[in-house]
């Protein structure tokens, strides 16, 4: 989820400048991590910097000049910014990952140089729909934000041994207003469309309830990306407009298109996830990536005891 630079404080951004003084040009910044919720009392947590660049190559060449400390040191000597890149691409999912760059004032969007704001708007209105097929047809704002944010840790590895077994929780009712701005114009959306019907949204948690029949459940469908539809089982159409094939997905009850959306994504999330942790062991090398499991390790198993 990406968070309008609007909503930081002046003293915030200036305070976040610095950083980025220390780093080449980037086109897009943001940060997220446990230490920026309201209500998390742990500020010795990590805060996790994504930086957007539209040149990878030429960024890490820039910055292995002025930081080569963020870089394991036997990727600098074998390949450089060379090997930086082609293990992200290659091994990753074109992410290079270092989990011990010191760095710790609290962000939201800093720069926003390649529009993702507007991809974001996207992002949010397919979680909703996602969201929808898992739900029962009524629930509340606490249920709807929850099932969203669970959908990024759903068949990630991580959740198995090396992540609190209540983050989800503590993520929605530590940033509730803030999952009510995000996503409150897209629920009024579907809420136009019949999809939903929404209780007032006052101090309290809205209630809300859904239409679960199946051409309500197809409308859900419609609304997810098209990779995820493409793999959910489709059956060919006719010919469209264009001569092309048309795909659709077929299912006979919206149980059954939603299990095939959850199995979906969490065989994506599987995949990308262990991608990247095999890429980001690589990257920060054995003894960094070992201290930083740990870490998380140690952390996790506090909320399970």
């Amino acid at each position: 989820m990406v968070i309008s630079g609007a909503t930081m404080k002046n003293e915030e951004k200036t305070e976040l400048a610095g950083f980025l003084k220390t780093l080449p040009p980037v086109q897009f910044c943001c940060v997220y991590g446990s230490t920026l919720h309201p209500n998390n009392s742990d500020k010795s947590s990590m805060v996790d910097y994504i930086l957007g660049v539209a040149d990878p190559l030429k960024w890490h060449s820039e910055n292995l000049k002025l930081n080569r400390s963020h870089y394991a040191s036997w990727m600098v000597h074998l390949g450089g910014a060379k090997l930086v890149t082609k293990v992200a691409d290659g091994i990753g999912v074109g992410v290079h990952f270092n989990p011990f760059v010191t760095w710790n004032d609290k962000v939201r969007v800093l720069l926003d140089n390649l529009d993702v704001e507007n991809l974001n708007a996207t992002n949010l209105r397919t979680a909703i729909a996602a969201a929808l097929l898992i739900l029962p047809s009524k629930f509340n704002e606490e249920d709807l934000y929850s099932t969203i944010c669970s959908l990024s840790y759903m068949g990630d590895l991580r959740m198995i041994f090396a992540e609190d077994k209540n983050k989800v929780k503590k993520i929605v009712q530590g940033q509730f207003n803030l999952f009510r701005s995000m996503y409150k114009p897209f629920i009024e959306e579907y809420e136009a469309k019949d999809v939903l019907r929404v209780s007032s949204f006052g101090g309290q948690q809205a209630n809300l309830s859904q239409n679960c029949c199946l051409p309500a459940t197809r409308s859900l469908v419609c609304s997810l990306p098209l990779l995820v539809r493409n793999k959910m089982g489709t059956g060919l159409g006719g010919l469209g407009d264009s001569g092309q094939v048309v795909r659709e997905v077929v299912f006979s009850s919206r149980e059954e298109a939603a299990r095939s959306m959850q199995k979906v994504v969490r065989r994506t999330v599987i995949v990308s996830s262990l991608r990247q942790a095999v890429s980001g062991f690589v990257a920060a090398g054995g003894m960094n990536a070992g201290r930083y499991l740990a870490n998380k390790v140690r952390k996790a198993w506090k909320s399970w005891t």
